[in-house]
């Protein structure tokens, strides 16, 4: 796997670019932020990596100026329906700190303003990545505390995925009865994903 790149800059275009290494020239696609701290091209450049296997095609190599943004990518990574590509515009589509505030806050409204993410992929970064990223003032407390909520909060895990989905922006009235026909015995991500599920199917 290759990690990183020192070498010359050989190419620099809005698809990518080619840094040459020991007589081989790379191609990488890379992110705005690496696109803006790489120098002309002919000088020398470095970029964090992150290679991609492709069943039955060539390695494809993605490019960072920095290993928390690489850290990022591989994260976005695992949320389902995210590829590197959508990574990539992710990550050019808002800054780092921008991006971690709108997945801890749910805050579907700026992450749907990326291109390339809809509502469906908004929320499950939302949910699927919070666990990964942290929730700000939430860890350890009833949800209830921690989101405002009218009406009656179920107790348990119940109750943790009335939270998540108020603050997705649903209305206590749209999924209460939804609540009733999960197995509370389930991890609370799954849970919740079953729960936007059965809201995406009324």
């Amino acid at each position: 796997m290759i990690a990183s790149l020192r070498g010359t800059l050989l190419e620099k275009n809005p698809d990518g670019v080619v840094i040459e290494a020991g007589g081989v020239g790379y191609a990488l696609t890379v992110t705005a932020a690496a696109q803006r701290a790489l120098p002309a091209p002919g000088a020398e450049a470095r970029l964090f990596v992150y290679t991609h296997a492709v069943q039955d095609g060539p390695l494809q190599l993605y490019g960072f100026a920095e290993p928390d943004e690489r850290r990022m990518f591989e994260t976005l990574l695992t949320v389902q329906g995210v590829g590197p590509k959508v990574a990539v515009a992710i990550l050019s589509g808002l800054p780092i700190g921008e991006l971690v505030r709108a997945i801890r806050a749910a805050d579907l409204a700026t992450l749907t303003r990326i291109r390339g993410v809809g509502r469906k992929t908004a929320e499950r970064m939302a949910v699927e990545l919070r666990d990964k990223i942290g929730v700000p003032a939430s860890a350890g407390r009833d949800p209830s505390t921690v989101f405002p909520l009218p009406g009656h909060v179920p107790p348990g895990r119940l109750g943790e995925v009335f939270g998540a989905l108020q603050a997705l922006g649903y209305r206590a009235s749209e999924f209460e009865a939804i609540l009733s026909a999960l197995d509370e015995s389930k991890p609370t991500p799954d849970l919740i994903k079953e729960a936007l599920a059965a809201m995406r199917r009324k």
